[in-house]
C-alpha cells in the first residue's frame, strides 16, 4: 500500500446495507502490469450485494473466503493516474472503464482503484463516466453470452426474459447486432415504453399475461431471471429451439427434452476482458447499443444504492458517483 489516503466505502461486517461505511483508508499503488485509476463513477452489481451478505445465497462449498474489512465493487470508469512496471498501453490521463478483477475482488467503491491493464478499455466517447460505469459487468455478461457463449447463433426470433434489467437491456440490443430479426421482451408493464424505445419488436407484460400463454416458436430464449418458475417459459420455445439461462433455474429438463428443446450449458461466468469491452465500446460509440441508468447515488450513500438494489425491479443500472477532492 502507498503512503497516501483516499475515501472509500468499506464493509466491516457482513449484513445489510447499513454495514457499508464511508471512511478514509490507504490508497493502493499499482504493481507490475497494473494501473492506478482515479475513479469517477462505480457501478453497483448483484455480486456486490451477495458479498455484502457473506454470500449466504451460495452453497457453503462455493462461498468465497472473503474476510472484512472489504471494499466492494468491480465496475469503474475514471482516468489513469499512475502506471505499474511493464505497462505501455495506457498513459496518465487516459479515460478508461472496466470490469476489474472479476471473478474476484475489484475494490471499486473508492476514489482510487488498482486494475490490471488488460481489464480496461478506453471509455466510450459518447458516454459520461456515470454512464460508462453502468456498462462493464452487465454489458460484458450480455456481450460474452451472445458472442462467446452462443457464438452469435441467435436464430431468427429471440425472447429475452427480464429484459429491462442490467443484463437484459443490453441483451435485447446485442441479439439484434448478432442477427436476430425479431426480439421479444418480457418485463413488467412499466418498462414497455423503455424497451420499445430500445428497438424490441414485441413486449409482453408478465404481470398481466404469462409469456408461456402468448408466445410460441421462438428460436432462442435468453433467460436473465431463472429461479423456480423458469419452466413456465418452456411453451415459448419451438421444437429444436434453444434455452440459454443466464442464472440457474428449474426448467424441468426431462419435460424440456420431450419438447425437443436444447440447452446451452448453465455453468458460465462473465470475466474481465478489456478486449471484449473495447468491442462493446465500439458498438456503443456507433449507436448500436444504448445504456440505461436506473438511479445514481453519491459514493458516500452506497448504503442507499444497495437498499434500492435490494428492492429490485430495476430499469437499467445503479451507479455511484465518486466526489473529487483533488488529486
Amino acid at each position: 500500500m502507498g503512503t497516501g489516503t483516499m475515501r472509500a466505502v468499506r464493509l466491516h461486517a457482513f449484513g445489510g446495507p447499513e454495514e457499508l461505511v464511508y471512511e478514509e483508508t490507504a490508497r493502493p499503488e499499482p504493481g507490475s502490469g497494473e494501473v492506478l485509476v482515479r475513479v469517477h463513477a462505480a457501478g453497483v452489481n448483484p455480486p456486490d450485494r451477495y458479498a455484502r451478505c457473506g454470500f449466504k445465497n451460495f452453497p457453503a462449498e462455493l462461498r468465497p473466503n472473503w474476510t472484512p474489512p472489504l471494499i466492494l465493487g468491480s465496475d469503474i470508469s475514471g482516468a489513469v493516474t499512475a502506471l505499474g512496471p511493464g505497462v505501455t498501453e495506457w498513459q496518465p490521463g487516459d479515460e478508461v472503464f472496466g470490469l476489474v478483477n472479476f471473478p474476484g475482488r475489484g475494490s471499486g467503491y473508492a476514489e482510487y482503484v488498482v486494475a490490471p491493464a488488460a481489464h480496461l478499455a478506453a471509455k466510450p466517447a459518447v458516454l459520461s463516466h456515470t454512464e460508462a460505469a453502468a456498462v462493464p459487468m452487465a454489458g460484458l455478461t450480455a456481450y460474452q453470452y451472445v458472442f462467446t457463449h452462443l457464438r452469435g447463433r441467435t436464430g431468427t426470433t429471440v425472447l429475452v426474459n427480464g429484459a429491462a434489467g442490467g443484463v437484459g437491456h443490453f441483451t435485447v440490443q446485442l441479439v439484434r447486432v448478432a442477427g436476430a430479426k425479431e426480439v421479444i421482451a418480457v418485463a413488467s408493464g412499466r418498462h414497455e415504453e423503455f424497451l420499445l424505445g430500445l428497438g424490441v419488436d414485441r413486449f409482453v407484460d408478465y404481470t398481466r399475461t404469462p409469456a408461456g400463454e402468448v408466445v410460441r416458436d421462438v428460436d432462442l430464449l435468453i433467460d436473465t431471471v431463472g429461479g423456480p418458475d423458469a419452466h413456465r417459459l418452456l411453451p415459448t420455445v419451438r421444437r429444436g429451439g434453444r434455452i440459454a439461462p443466464v442464472f440457474l433455474g428449474d426448467y424441468q429438463r426431462e419435460r424440456a427434452a420431450e419438447l425437443g428443446i436444447v440447452f446451452n450449458e448453465t455453468m458460465w461466468q462473465v470475466r474481465s476482458s478489456g478486449a471484449d469491452l473495447a468491442e462493446l465500446s465500439a458498438l456503443i460509440d456507433a449507436g448500436h447499443v444504448r445504456v440505461a441508468i436506473d438511479s445514481v447515488f453519491p459514493l458516500r450513500d452506497a448504503a442507499g444504492a444497495h437498499t434500492r438494489a435490494d428492492r429490485g425491479h430495476l430499469q437499467g443500472k445503479i451507479v455511484l458517483n465518486v466526489e473529487s477532492r483533488g488529486a
